[in-house]
């Protein structure tokens, strides 16, 4: 017996992450132009830097609020004030080490060993990795897609409920494909939820990033007090904070025990300063969201244009998000073309196979960076569709 036979067999199983495999194959090419990650190109602004250095100047180095310290869950529910018109307590707030981390406690809490969680695909890798690892059984349903766009049929997902399902995992807007779920789609989730006694996972990260007017629907427009939706963010996206790991869970007050619990067992918290910082970003930082949104939709405009003009790229025009998830006539292997891309174009995407059900057929770029490199990955990406 090898090693690794010894190990989980759910350890075995987590699979390579399909982005990751083609950011290890260009990430040191000179001049590549890496639209893969999910990230924009500015660093966290001053006003969030220098918040945490002030605390780790003033020595905020020690353990702390397993659950988050109170000034950071107050300053979360001064922020779903202002922008979901709702009136939380700091009870309702979990701070975790990431929205990643945010999904595996939420996972953790509902689903185990032979449980199902159904999601809806394409969708972000890691979410139906994550229930994978914890044993549990990630179910996809797949969105549609026609000449009107993405959208979600929730009769397929009610057929795919059995009495193994725990959970549904709802991404809107959507990583990767843009789809934006209306108030009537939330409600109609919440009411199949509601008749099967079913935890909703609701991943809200990009709610922010909207192109209609405002902010993206939430289910905390349709839902009461008591619906079992358990809400995992994250404050990477918003504040340009992808590398400090901070992120929050948004639940019933009466569960905040067995979360803080979960932290204790897993990361034990996140470190004060770093907190101090996100403080920062909450109270100070919807100005800077508000040219981070306009920024991207200038982006989002410029690549459709070009890409379009090529007449080989298919693709819906996204509602929200970061993304630009797109078919290129004569491609039927993303992964493949990924890596041509990098190779030919000098240019990273991410292959669609790497979302799942669906998504096998797509590329997905990420248009969060500034609008000269933007404009030339994208010609570049319209030469070499010339080629194939």
């Amino acid at each position: 017996m090898t090693l690794i036979q010894t190990l989980r067999a759910e350890a075995r199983a987590a699979p390579e992450s399909g982005i990751v495999a083609v950011v290890n194959h260009g990430r040191l090419r000179d001049g590549l132009i890496p639209l893969w990650a999910g990230e924009g190109d500015l660093p966290t602004p001053s006003f969030i830097s220098d918040a945490a250095a002030r605390g780790l100047a003033n020595g905020e180095t020690f353990y702390t609020w397993q659950k988050g310290i109170p000034e950071l869950r107050q300053a979360l529910a001064r922020y779903y004030a202002r922008h979901f018109g709702k009136r939380l307590a700091e009870e309702e707030f979990i701070v975790t080490a990431s929205g990643m981390h945010a999904i595996q406690l939420a996972i953790d809490a509902i689903a185990g060993s032979g449980d199902e969680v159904i999601y809806l695909s394409p969708a972000w890798p890691n979410f139906a990795a994550a229930a994978g690892v914890a044993g549990a059984v990630p179910v996809a349903v797949t969105l549609d897609q026609s000449g009107n766009g993405w959208s979600c049929d929730v009769d397929k997902i009610a057929s795919a409920i059995t009495p193994r399902t725990k959970a549904l995992f709802v991404n809107t807007p959507s990583n990767p494909t843009g789809w934006t779920a209306d108030k009537e789609t939330l409600q109609a989730i919440l009411d199949l939820a509601r008749a099967r006694n079913l935890w909703i996972i609701a991943d809200e990260i990009y709610s922010l990033f909207h192109y209609g007017h405002g902010r993206a629907p939430s289910f905390l427009d349709v839902a009461t007090a008591e619906d079992r939706i358990l809400f995992v963010n994250s404050f990477s996206k918003n504040w340009a904070m992808t590398g400090w790991r901070v992120g929050w869970i948004k639940t019933h007050p009466a569960l905040q025990q067995v979360f803080e619990n979960l932290i204790q067992y897993s990361t034990s918290g996140v470190a004060q300063f770093m907190q101090r910082g996100a403080v920062a970003a909450l109270d100070e930082g919807d100005g800077f969201i508000d040219s981070q949104v306009e920024r991207a939709r200038a982006a989002r405009d410029l690549v459709c244009d070009i890409l379009g003009a090529t007449g080989k790229a298919r693709f819906t025009v996204p509602q929200g998000a970061l993304y630009l998830f797109f078919t290129v006539d004569g491609i039927t292997d993303s992964r493949t073309a990924a890596f041509d891309i990098v190779d030919d174009a000098n240019v990273g995407l991410a292959p669609g196979t790497a979302f799942g059900p669906g998504g096998e057929a797509f590329l997905r770029l990420c248009f969060h960076r500034r609008l000269d490199q933007l404009e030339e990955g994208a010609h570049r990406l319209a030469k070499w569709m010339k080629t194939v």
